[in-house]
């Protein structure tokens, strides 16, 4: 017997994988009718029905879940092969980043940078992980929160991180009144000394808490325990500002506590050319530079940002 044609594999795998010949017929850019041909060609070819046919569907017959498990491999095999010859369309830029740097700092910008070039689509991934661009050829660039280093990609620094204490407006009320540098231990603080509440303490004075009142495996909740007003979070400036701005979160002292974890651009020497990523890079760096000055602006007039600092285990 001769090879099916692979353009009735694909098809078939495609109609197994949605279970509706419409969707699968869709995503090959075919008609129903020429789909459903290539099915009944490939079925009579193979002497094997692969497909019970009802009225919200097909379903794989047991001959055409066989024959899905073993060219299922082989198929992706070849499109994992074929990645990196797939076009480049310069007016599409995929971006991956955590959702909550998305939503916290890049999306409150985004209007303007997509008003200024219209013909340009954003796709933006949202992920804990780091992507790997080795494998994940669709995604142009990422933002990344941490310190750097990462192999195989251009790493372009943004800002580093800042951290200050911030609590609900109602705890604040409750304290009666915001505290002073060395009154601030006696508030129940979120988190412990391995967050960064040691080097606040060692800088700008004061004792450590006994004890803190919770501790949390990641920033975001701990974040909302303070809006909730639980206590008081060491918080990250990137992440907190527009709690703060829209009356969520109070911020409890002028000072700022720089971090080594700071914020990158990252991307694979194959995209140092696409044109919506040399727009993007070029704004996110002037929206990186506006807000280091911002922050620089609301600093006591004896405090800097060059301050020493210690390496803690990345969140």
């Amino acid at each position: 017997m001769s090879r099916p044609p692979l353009h009735a594999l694909l098809g078939f795998a495609a109609a197994a994988r949605s279970g509706n010949l419409t969707r699968a017929a869709g995503s090959m850019h075919l008609t129903v009718s020429a789909l459903s041909h290539q099915i009944r060609a490939l079925e009579e070819r193979l002497g094997r029905r692969l497909f019970d046919r009802g009225p919200r569907g097909v379903k794989l017959t047991a001959d055409g879940e066989r024959l899905m498990n073993r060219i299922a491999p082989h198929l992706e095999a070849l499109d994992h092969a074929l990645r990196p010859y797939a076009p480049c369309r310069d007016d599409v830029l995929t971006l991956s980043l955590m959702a909550s740097m998305a939503s916290a700092w890049l999306v409150p910008r985004l209007g303007d940078f997509l008003a200024l070039h219209p013909q340009l689509e954003l796709n933006l991934q949202s992920s804990t992980r780091l992507v790997d661009f080795e494998r994940e050829t669709n995604v142009d660039a990422a933002l990344r929160g941490g310190y750097g280093g990462w192999p195989g990609v251009v790493i372009e620094h943004l800002f580093d991180e800042t951290l200050t204490p911030v609590a609900s407006p109602k705890l604040v009320e409750r304290m009666g009144g915001l505290p002073a540098l060395e009154d601030l231990q006696r508030w129940p603080l979120l988190g412990d000394p391995a967050d960064h509440w040691r080097d606040w303490f060692e800088h700008y004075g004061g004792r450590e808490p006994n004890r803190y009142v919770a501790h949390f495996d990641d920033s975001e909740t701990m974040h909302r325990a303070a809006v909730e007003g639980m206590g008081v979070a060491l918080a990250r400036m990137a992440r907190t500002r527009l709690l703060i701005e829209n009356g969520q979160l109070v911020s409890l002292r002028p000072e700022r506590l720089r971090t080594d974890y700071a914020h990158y651009l990252v991307y694979p020497q194959r995209s140092a050319d696409h044109a919506g990523l040399l727009a993007f890079r070029g704004w996110v760096h002037e929206q990186a530079q506006a807000y280091v000055q911002r922050m620089h602006d609301t600093l006591p007039s004896d405090e800097a940002l060059t301050r020493p600092v210690r390496k803690h285990s990345q969140t």
